[in-house]
């Protein structure tokens, strides 16, 4: 069985199992969270497709680390004007475990 969930602005394809980084939750390390944006459930030939949400359907994980990803380099240059200027940035997420599945 697999789902569509959203957080953090974004979609993801999410089974049983499996493990993805999303954006940072306000969630503590080895605690369970609930993502009850539920787009999609789907197992087989039967798919079940909210309009545009399910309603009681929901995807409970588990918390496995907090982190920040690799940095980003971010260089804006001017040719002939001696006008260079570096930046960095690394985004901050939060690694999940997803533990099950209820279509609702």
């Amino acid at each position: 069985m697999y789902a569509v969930i959203v957080t953090g602005g974004k979609q993801y394809r999410v089974m049983k199992g499996e493990v993805l980084r999303v954006e940072l939750l306000t969630a503590d390390v080895d605690s369970t969270f609930t993502f009850d944006q539920v787009l999609l459930v789907g197992e087989g030939d039967s798919i079940n497709v909210g309009a545009p949400l399910i309603s009681g359907a929901s995807v409970t994980a588990t918390v496995k680390k907090h982190g920040r990803a690799d940095k980003i380099r971010i260089v804006k240059f001017r040719r002939r004007k001696h006008f260079r200027k570096e930046t960095g940035h690394r985004q901050h997420f939060t690694e999940v475990e997803i533990t099950g599945i209820s279509a609702g």
